[in-house]
C-alpha cells in the first residue's frame, strides 16, 4: 500500500448515482453504507463490495478482530491492538507433535508475538486508513460505516498512487485491488485480485451476521486490466519444488532436515509417499502464531513441521516439505505418516476468532488439489481438524490439540470444496450429519481469554451433546479427558461433548425436537428442531460389535499385529483407548485400512521401514475425534 502519508489527503466528494432504474439503498443499511462510501471516495461500488466479501463476507463480527487482527467488513488490520493478549494454549497438556514413542518427545514452544515495530504493513492497514480518512482508529475498529469508509479510502489511495484516474469501470481497478491485499509478491497479489474479480463476475448475496441482506449483482462481462500488476513493484515468490494448484500463489520455504548428534534430529522424516504408504488424510490446523513467527518456527530444526502454511490476510501459501516426506504436526504418528498438514495463520480464541474468505478460498483449492492427487475422500473422516485426530494411547488424550476449534466454518469450507453438506436420505434415516446454520448457531463458550469467562458471541459449526433431551441436562462425559468421571464443560477447548459440522453419526433415538446419536460409547442428545435443524439426514455404512461380543476395544491408531514386525524393528504395542464400543451401538464407518507402522526413529532414511500386517481396521466417527476398531471385531451394514 506504500508508506503512510505525512499529511492526510483530502478526498473529493464524488457523486455516484445508482444505475438507471435501480432504487438507491437506504443509507442506514449496510448496503447503503457501502454505496455511500463508494460514492464519497470514487470507488466503484462493485469493487468495494467484492473486496469486502473476500475479506469478511461483509460480516462485522461485533467489532471483534479476525485471527490476525483485522477489524470490520473491510478487515482493516491492527494486530498490535488485536493480539496484545496471549492466546490460551489449545489443549489440556503438551502434545508430542510427532506422536511416536520410538524416539524422544518433540513438542512445540510457545510463540511470541513480534514487537509492533516489526509487524509488516499488511498487519497495520487500519493505521493508514485513519490517516487517509481522518477517522479515529477506535471508530474504524468498532463502527461498521466508518470501517467501510476506511477501506474505501485505502482503495482510492492505491488507485491514485498508481497514477490511474478514479473511474467508474471496475476493470480499471485491478492494480488497486491487488495492492489492497497487502501481498509483497506478485503471484499472491494477482491471486487475490483475481478472486475479487471472480466475485464481481459471479455476484453474491447473503445475510450477514448483523441480519442484513447485502447483494452484489453479477457483472459477467468485466475483464480486469491485469497488466496493472507490473507497476506495483512486487517481488517474485521464492522458487523451489512447490506442489500446489495453479490457482493459488505458492512459494517454497523449506523446513530443515538436520542431525544434532546423540541420535537426535529434526524437524521431519524422509519418506517416499505415496509409494511407501498412502496419503489418506488432510489435517487442518491453525498456527497460534503470526505469519512471521510461523515461518521462523517451521525453519527451526529443533521445532516441529508441517507441509503448508497459509496466510490470513491474502491467502498466500508457503510449502515447507515435499509431500513425499512426513511432517510432525498431528500428535499421532499413524496419522502423520499418512497425512498432509495445513497450518492456517491465526489464533483459535484470542479474543474472538474468524478467518478471512481469502484464506478459506486458497485453502479449499489446495485441499481439492491434494485430494484429487492422492484419492483422499472429501469428507470429515478424511479432511480432519487437528481437534479430530485421536490420541495414540490413553496417556496422550489430554494433550491432543483442539484447533482449528468451534469457530472454523466447516459448512462454508465444504461448499468451497465442491462438497456442500446436504441431505442424502429421508426423515427416518439411520444416520445424521451435523450441519447447524453457522451464523445463527451461537452456543456459549468460555475460556477464550480467562478461565470461566464467556467468549464473545460467535457463529459456530458445533453442537452440544447432553445426557437427556434437554438443554438443562448434563453434558455427556469423556472418560479419556476426565478419567474421574466429571462432566464435560462449555470450555472452548473442551471437545468432550461436541459434534462438529460434517461429522456423521448413527441415530440412537429421535424425540420431538431432539436427536440422540451414539457417541463415545453412550447415547448423546442434541437439539435438532424441525424448523431450525442442526443436522441433515444421511446415508452411510455403520458398524457394531459382531455377534457374541458384549463390547469391542477402540484404538487411536491402526498398528500391525506383533508377528508382522521384521527383525530390527521394535514391536509397537496395540494399546486400546479407555473407551468401549458396546453391543447394540452403531458408528459410521470412514474407511478400511491395513495395520501399518512407519519405522523412522533415526536420521538416515535408508533404515526406515514400512511394516504392514494382516490385521485390518475400520476408521469410525466415535466422538469428536475419529478412532479405529479391528475389522475382525465388528460387522458392517448400511445405516
Amino acid at each position: 500500500m506504500g508508506a503512510v502519508a505525512s499529511v492526510a489527503l483530502l478526498l473529493p466528494l464524488l457523486s455516484a448515482a445508482p444505475p438507471a432504474g435501480a432504487e438507491a439503498p437506504d443509507p442506514g443499511t449496510l448496503q447503503g453504507q457501502f454505496a455511500r462510501a463508494a460514492a464519497r471516495h470514487g470507488v466503484p461500488e462493485s469493487v468495494l463490495l467484492a473486496v469486502s466479501y473476500l475479506q469478511s463476507r461483509w460480516d462485522a463480527h461485533g467489532g471483534a478482530p479476525s485471527v490476525t487482527g483485522g477489524y470490520g467488513p473491510m478487515h482493516l488490520t491492527d494486530a498490535v491492538t488485536a493480539l496484545a493478549r496471549e492466546a490460551p494454549h489449545h489443549s489440556e497438556g503438551e502434545e508430542d507433535a510427532r506422536g511416536d514413542g520410538s524416539r524422544a518427545v518433540r513438542t512445540g514452544a510457545g510463540a511470541r508475538i513480534p514487537s509492533p515495530l516489526l509487524l509488516p504493513e499488511r498487519l497495520r492497514t487500519l493505521e493508514r486508513a485513519s490517516a487517509l480518512s481522518g477517522i479515529p482508529a477506535e471508530e474504524l475498529r468498532t463502527d461498521t460505516a466508518a470501517n467501510i469508509e476506511g477501506g474505501a479510502a485505502l482503495l482510492a489511495a492505491a488507485q491514485r498512487e498508481s497514477g490511474r484516474p478514479a473511474g467508474t469501470d471496475p476493470a480499471d481497478w485491478y492494480g488497486a485491488v491487488a495492492a489492497y491485499s497487502g501481498a509483497d509478491d506478485s503471484a499472491t497479489a494477482a491471486t487475490y485480485a483475481n478472486d475479487v474479480f471472480d466475485v464481481i463476475r459471479g455476484g453474491e448475496s447473503r445475510t450477514t451476521d448483523s441480519g442484513q441482506v447485502v447483494t452484489l449483482p453479477a457483472v459477467p462481462s468485466v475483464a480486469p486490466a491485469t497488466g496493472q500488476l507490473a507497476g506495483l513493484g512486487l517481488r517474485r515468490p521464492a522458487g523451489g519444488p512447490v506442489e500446489c494448484p495453479r490457482t493459488v500463489a505458492c512459494e517454497w520455504i523449506p523446513a530443515p532436515y538436520e542431525e544434532f548428534g546423540d541420535g537426535d534430529y529434526g524437524n521431519h522424516d524422509k519418506a517416499n509417499r505415496p509409494e511407501s504408504q498412502s496419503i489418506d488424510y488432510i489435517v487442518i490446523h491453525d498456527t497460534e502464531a503470526t505469519w512471521d513467527v510461523t515461518l521462523k518456527l517451521v525453519q527451526d530444526p529443533t521445532y516441529v513441521s508441517w507441509q503448508y502454511s497459509l496466510r490470513s490476510s491474502d491467502g498466500h501459501i508457503a510449502q515447507h516439505l515435499p509431500l513425499k516426506d512426513v511432517g510432525w504436526h498431528a500428535g499421532n504418528w499413524f496419522v502423520n505418516a499418512k497425512s498432509v498438514g495445513l497450518e492456517h495463520e491465526g489464533f483459535l480464541t484470542s479474543p474472538d476468532s474468524w478467518y478471512t474468505e481469502a484464506m478459506y478460498r486458497t485453502s479449499s483449492r489446495l485441499v481439492r488439489y491434494l485430494a484429487a492427487r492422492y484419492g483422499v475422500p472429501l469428507d470429515r473422516q478424511h479432511i480432519l481438524g487437528h481437534d479430530n485426530v485421536p490420541g495414540t494411547v490413553t496417556s496422550t488424550i489430554r494433550g491432543m490439540h483442539t484447533d482449528p476449534g468451534p469457530y472454523w466454518d466447516w459448512a462454508h469450507y465444504f461448499t468451497l470444496l465442491g462438497r456442500p453438506i446436504t441431505p442424502s436420505a429421508g426423515p427416518h434415516a439411520g444416520v445424521v450429519t451435523i450441519r447447524p446454520e453457522y451464523s445463527a448457531n451461537r452456543p456459549v463458550y468460555t475460556g477464550c481469554v480467562t478461565a470461566g469467562e464467556a467468549c464473545v458471541p460467535h457463529g459456530s459449526g458445533a453442537v452440544r451433546l447432553h445426557t437427556e433431551p434437554s438443554a438443562d441436562a448434563p453434558l455427556v462425559k469423556d472418560v479419556g479427558l476426565r478419567p474421574g468421571g466429571e462432566d464435560s464443560t462449555d470450555g472452548v477447548n473442551d471437545t468432550g461433548a461436541r459434534a462438529s459440522t460434517g461429522q456423521s453419526f448413527a441415530v440412537a433415538e429421535r424425540r420431538g425436537d431432539w436427536t440422540a446419536i451414539w457417541y463415545l460409547g453412550q447415547k448423546a442428545w442434541f437439539a435438532n428442531a424441525r424448523k431450525e435443524p442442526t443436522a441433515v439426514n444421511a446415508r452411510g455404512l455403520v458398524l457394531t460389535p459382531r455377534e457374541g461380543l458384549a463390547e469391542v476395544p477402540v484404538y487411536g491408531r491402526a498398528y500391525p499385529e506383533a508377528s508382522a514386525y521384521p527383525a530390527g524393528v521394535p514391536v509397537q504395542a496395540v494399546s486400546p483407548l479407555p473407551y468401549k464400543l458396546p453391543a447394540g451401538q452403531r458408528y459410521v464407518v470412514g474407511g478400511r485400512t491395513p495395520g501399518e507402522y512407519y519405522f523412522a526413529p533415526v536420521f538416515d532414511p535408508t533404515g526406515h521401514r514400512v511394516v504392514r500386517g494382516q490385521e485390518e481396521y475400520y476408521e469410525i466417527q466415535f466422538g469428536h475425534r475419529v478412532a479405529f476398531v479391528k475389522a475382525a471385531d465388528v460387522r458392517v451394514s448400511q445405516g
